[in-house]
């Protein structure tokens, strides 16, 4: 995203050896104009998609994206895949198609449960279909009660009392007869998918062995939703691997629930050719279950974009009367321009049944049936009209049997599984740390892809900036500015201190914990590390971060919590799935004021310091930022991420934890000149590694004094030459 900068000068002071008070960038009781200040964005928003000019931007585009829902789903890198052991048994002969069941290991020890459909007097390889359920009673189990049945056949939303039943079965059935070998697989929490509860349940929060839901699993993106998204990419490795089975010819479709996994799944990995999420993809309400939410899942995106990410493979797609029902007129017309732009209009499709509520009933498979006729080249004559079949009993399509009995599950079971994804995380992030040029390029591109999905966001380009000039009344002027990010809605108190005759070499951005008016003390002297930099000839730039002095209003208090949808008690997915955490819009804030001390106040070089504990936005801003930081100092205090305890921590960065903590973003200053204070004696064993694996280490220093001499040392850092 291209981002605007404006200043807004609000007042011109003259500073002498003292103030009476500090300059504010706004009158008094108004409050910044800062879309951030207002509402958070939910799940049942509007999520339109923005459509490129270009397929190059396209292109660029998809790859951000993907790597958004890779790191939101845990999945970047992806776990060490382990073997799938799968077990295949209990066929049940029918006409046309046989029916087995089968359990195979994603994580070792936790097992992905379904059913295996596959047509009769068939040979070599096989059209396959992956089939997720979806939010359906019992999930693959669904049975419906008999007076629902009557009211699908009268309303002529099924043909047969079978297909009422299930609808599940009925497209696994008539998929088999078409040639297809189809897995319907459960999903976490449903039918065979015993060892795991669908949703929160207890919420398990300790330092070591949590489980799902608590801070600690939040701070490593460690979610049900991605443990569902791993499951289906392990379940499609294994349909693939399959000797009867073409792995050219592989589609995925699901509803609702099913919807999501199926679009979700098709976005991050290539190989599935055709793709049908039906009664899913809008541009309304996203996805109200966990397992459809992570952190940072949809923060600038939604499911419209993300489905887009099928293309230019075959997507076909459903509407009912629910959140798609606007389909035809939002949301479709995007995607159909994003597949004209990609050359391919016609493969992409939606089928308006806007007559039928949420469903998955016949008219609508229908649809799906000649989608994957006509796209995985089934070669049937068209229309294809389902055919009645006899239900499989839930004894029938279960797994678990005396002889192939449950595994094991439960609270300590949930502990078990988590603690072996943490230490596999751990495993190969540890491996990352870089030695050569080569390895440091892998670490860039690996923690630096993720942190720049956590942030969100880099250094703003100013395409149109205005400034007023201000006239020098003493030795030091001061001028109390308002810069605006037009683009992101979005403002930023701050005050700028000069020089006398200043010559633009060099400008700092001061960032602290206690805002821009942390650089005057109590009697309105300018604090003496400001005033050194002063002397040395740099200018000052000081700001107020989201939730800091003037950044403020009723619902966004100073150095208060996060705000969550639903409360305190929320899950973190159903918030940072929308919104950017507080910690990085304070980064955010960090970045435009860069941007703005570069292209604004024409500075030569641009240096950032955070001291007093602010060195943990300093770290994850100079992170992102590439050239546009010359130097910078940060003062982290001991700060980790893995030690807060709250998802509502104003500091709380899901993620974040995952990636070797605050050190891990530390070493992505490399090659910048970096002052580290707060860390010890030594530098983090990672950043120092960046830095020799570089050939600057030089450019590390690391203070180890007294905490009292801590802002003189990083100031005579920053200025060494100055007497």
């Amino acid at each position: 995203m291209t981002l605007r900068l404006s200043l807004l000068v609000l007042s011109l002071i003259a500073a002498s050896a003292a103030r009476a008070e500090t300059p504010r960038a706004l009158p008094a009781g108004q409050v910044p104009d800062d879309k951030r200040l207002g509402a958070l964005v939910t799940l049942n928003g509007y999520f339109p998609l923005k459509v490129p000019n270009s397929k190059e931007e396209w292109e660029r585009r998809a790859e951000r994206v993907r790597r958004q829902l890779l790191v939101a789903n845990g999945l970047w890198p992806m776990p060490t895949r382990t073997p799938a052991n799968a077990v295949v048994h209990g066929k049940v002969d029918r006409e046309g198609y046989t029916v087995e069941k089968v359990y195979l290991e994603s994580y070792p020890g936790h097992f992905v449960t379904g059913n295996l459909y596959r047509p009769k007097g068939r040979s070599g390889r096989l059209p396959a279909v992956l089939s997720p359920h979806g939010h359906w009673p019992n999930g693959r189990f669904h049975d419906l009660v008999e007076k629902e049945i009557r009211q699908q056949i009268q309303a002529g939303a099924e043909r047969f009392g079978a297909g009422a039943r299930s609808p599940l079965q009925a497209r696994c059935v008539q998929l088999a007869r078409m040639g297809c070998i189809v897995f319907h697989y459960d999903m976490v929490g449903y039918a065979d998918s015993v060892q795991l509860a669908h949703g929160p349940g207890k919420v398990m929060s300790a330092a070591e062995n949590w489980g799902f839901f608590s801070p600690q699993a939040e701070a490593r993106l460690q979610t049900k939703m991605g443990l569902q998204t791993y499951n289906s990419l392990c379940a499609l490795d294994w349909l693939c691997s399959r000797e009867d089975v073409d792995p050219q010819r592989v589609a995925v479709t699901g509803a609702s629930g099913g919807g999501t996994q199926t679009f979700i799944l098709c976005a991050i990995d290539p190989r599935p050719a055709v793709a049908f999420p039906a009664v899913m993809v809008s541009t309304a309400m996203q996805g109200g279950c966990t397992c459809e939410n992570a952190s940072y899942l949809r923060v600038g995106a939604g499911n419209i974009e993300i489905a887009g990410l099928t293309a230019p493979r075959p997507l076909g797609m459903t509407a009912a009367n629910d959140w798609t029902k606007d389909m035809p007129t939002k949301g479709f017309p995007e995607l159909k321009q994003l597949y004209k732009l990609l050359g391919v209009e016609d493969l992409v499709m939606l089928k308006p049944l806007l007559q039928f509520g949420h469903n998955y009933n016949c008219p609508s498979r229908e649809a799906m049936y000649s989608w994957v006729n006509q796209h995985l080249k089934l070669g049937l004559s068209e229309p294809i009209v389902e055919q009645d079949f006899k239900l499989l009993s839930r004894e029938e399509l279960s797994v678990w049997d005396a002889s192939h009995p449950k595994p094991p599950s439960g609270d300590a079971y949930e502990r078990s599984l988590v603690k072996w994804i943490t230490e596999d995380s751990q495993k190969q992030t540890a491996a990352l740390a870089p030695t050569d040029a080569g390895s440091l390029a892998n670490y860039r591109k690996v923690v630096g892809g993720a942190v720049d999905v956590l942030i969100g966001r880099g250094v703003p380009e100013a395409r149109a900036m205005t400034a007023k000039h201000c006239r020098a009344l003493s030795s030091v002027l001061v001028r109390a500015v308002l810069v605006r990010n037009n683009t992101a809605g979005e403002e930023l108190p701050a005050i700028m201190l000069f020089p006398d005759r200043w010559d633009k070499r060099a400008a700092v951005v001061w960032v602290s914990r206690e805002g821009k008016d942390s650089v005057w003390r109590p009697d309105g002297q300018l604090k003496d590390p400001i005033d050194r930099l002063l002397k040395a000839g740099m200018a000052v730039f000081a700001i107020d971060l989201l939730g800091q002095g003037e950044l403020i209003s009723k619902d966004v208090k100073p150095q208060a919590r996060q705000r969550l949808n639903g409360g305190h008690d929320s899950y973190a997915g159903y918030t940072f799935g929308y919104n950017h955490p507080l910690f990085a819009q304070r980064v955010h804030d960090v970045l435009s004021a860069v941007s703005f001390a570069r292209h604004v106040m024409n500075a030569e070089k641009v240096h950032v310091a955070g001291l007093g504990g602010a060195g943990h936005w300093v770290l994850a801003a100079r992170a992102q930022a590439g050239p546009a930081i010359d130097r910078a100092v940060a003062d982290t205090a001991g700060f980790r991420f893995a030690k807060l305890a709250a998802i509502d921590d104003p500091d709380f960065l899901p993620g974040a934890a995952k990636y070797l903590d605050l050190p891990g973003m530390a070493a992505l200053s490399v090659p910048c000149p970096l002052w580290l204070a707060g860390e010890g004696s030594e530098a983090p064993t990672v950043v120092s590694a960046a830095y020799r694996a570089a050939g600057k280490a030089e450019a590390l220093a690391v203070y180890a004094g007294e905490t009292e001499k801590r802002e003189a040392a990083a100031v005579e850092w920053l200025c060494p030459a100055v007497p």
